[in-house]
C-alpha cells in the first residue's frame, strides 16, 4: 500500500481523479494496517469497493480454518467443538475475526475413506459415531463463506439444484436458470426441502401452509425449492 500511494501521489497531484480516489483510500486503509488489523474489519462505501477489490490485499479475504483432529476425536469434537482444548482456541479466535469461520476435520479419516466405496464409507464412519468426516462441512462452510446459497426445483424428470448470492430476489434467481424467467417473472411458488420432505408433496405441503406464493421482492432462501411462473 505505502508503494502503491508512491506510484498513485504525483498522478493524483496533476488532476487524475482515480488516482486520487485510491490516495485517498490508501490513507484511510495505512493507520489501520499499521495496528495489525485485516482490512476485512474496515466499512467501506459500496462506490470505493471496485477500488478496495483492485488493491488484492490479503486481508481483506474472508478466512476459514480446518481443525484438524485425530480419528478418536472425530465424534467428541463434532458435537461439541469446544470441549476440544485446541478447537475452542481456533473457534475463539475465528470468532473474534470478522470474516472468519472454523470447522472440524479429520483428515487421516478422510484419507481412509478414498479407497471406499459409498456404502463402505457410510458403514465406516457410523462405526466411529459419526456420519460425515468433516470434509462436507468444510466444503459448505467455504460455500457459504464466500456469499453463495442453493435453491432448488424439482419435477418429474429431475431435482436440480441452482447456485445464487445470499440476498438474490426471486427474479434474479429465476434468471440462473434462463433470464427469460427473470424478464418474464410473475410470481415463485415456494416451500423449503425440510418441509417438503416432512410432508412427502407439494400438495400436502399446500394443505398445511408450508406451499406459499412469494411476489419480485422475496429473498431466495437456502434450501428453498421454488417453481417460477413467468410469461414473456
Amino acid at each position: 500500500m505505502e508503494k502503491r500511494r508512491q506510484s498513485r501521489e504525483k498522478k493524483a497531484k496533476s488532476g487524475d481523479k482515480e488516482a486520487k480516489k485510491e490516495v485517498e483510500l490508501i490513507d484511510i486503509l495505512l493507520p489501520h494496517l499499521y495496528e495489525g488489523k485485516p482490512a476485512i474489519t474496515l466499512t467501506f462505501a459500496t462506490e470505493d469497493l471496485p477500488y478496495i477489490k483492485d488493491f488484492f490485499l490479503l486481508s481483506m479475504k474472508r478466512t476459514i480454518y480446518a481443525c484438524n483432529v485425530s480419528e478418536d476425536e472425530l465424534a467428541t469434537a463434532s458435537a461439541d467443538p469446544d470441549s476440544q482444548p485446541l478447537v475452542a482456541k481456533v473457534r475463539k479466535f475465528a470468532a473474534e475475526n470478522f470474516g472468519a469461520e472454523a470447522v472440524v476435520i479429520s483428515a487421516r479419516i478422510e484419507e481412509e475413506l478414498i479407497d471406499l466405496d459409498p456404502e463402505e464409507a457410510k458403514a465406516f464412519l457410523a462405526d466411529m459415531g459419526v456420519t460425515d468426516s468433516g470434509v462436507s462441512t468444510l466444503i459448505r462452510g467455504v460455500y457459504h463463506l464466500l456469499g453463495l446459497r442453493t435453491y432448488l426445483t424439482t419435477g418429474v424428470q429431475e431435482t436440480r439444484a441452482w447456485t445464487i448470492k445470499e440476498g438474490d430476489k426471486a427474479p434474479a434467481a429465476a434468471g440462473v436458470i434462463h433470464t427469460d424467467f427473470e424478464r418474464g417473472f410473475i410470481a415463485a411458488e415456494v416451500v423449503h426441502f425440510d418441509d417438503l420432505i416432512a410432508c412427502g408433496s407439494k400438495a400436502a405441503a399446500r394443505d398445511v401452509g408450508k406451499l406459499r406464493i412469494e411476489g419480485k421482492e422475496y429473498t431466495v432462501k437456502d434450501g428453498d425449492v421454488i417453481e417460477f411462473r413467468f410469461n414473456v
